[in-house]
């Protein structure tokens, strides 16, 4: 933002050069020998413009092309994020299912109930790892 700010700051006091060089070209005060000097520099006034215009706009693209960056890692992290949720919300699920401590719950009172709901969180993870790898979404 700072070099943006100094290349406007350039182009005012240029423009402001280029409107005092023409004002002396069009006044009847400045002599018939001076004026194709006057002509000269209006010339390489706008050139230096032209070439403040063209720094301003690489500085633009600059910007946008550091934004894109940042962008595409933020949206690497969200992917992320959105990877590792959508891994543990079936375990979550069942988890939350037999923590509801219902006596008519079959499962409570067999010998298998834990390691059936520890073994259905596991493959459900692993489920959607797998469908995810299958997708080429990791």
């Amino acid at each position: 933002k700072n070099l943006q700010e100094k290349t406007m700051m350039l182009r005012e006091n240029i423009i402001d050069k280029q409107r005092t060089v023409s004002s002396m070209l069009r006044s009847d005060f400045i002599s018939k020998e001076l004026q194709p000097k006057l002509s000269m520099m209006i010339r390489d006034i706008n050139s230096l413009v032209e070439h403040i215009k063209f720094s301003f706009d690489r500085l633009d693209y600059l910007q946008d092309t550091f934004l894109g960056y940042v962008n595409i890692e933020q949206n690497k992290i969200i992917k992320i994020f959105t990877i590792v949720s959508v891994i543990f919300m079936p375990p979550t699920l069942i988890a939350s299912i037999y923590g509801m401590n219902f006596t008519a719950m079959p499962e409570l009172k067999a010998e298998w109930g834990y390691p059936v709901s520890i073994g259905m969180m596991v493959l459900s993870s692993l489920a959607i790892l797998l469908y995810f790898k299958k997708k080429k979404w990791l």
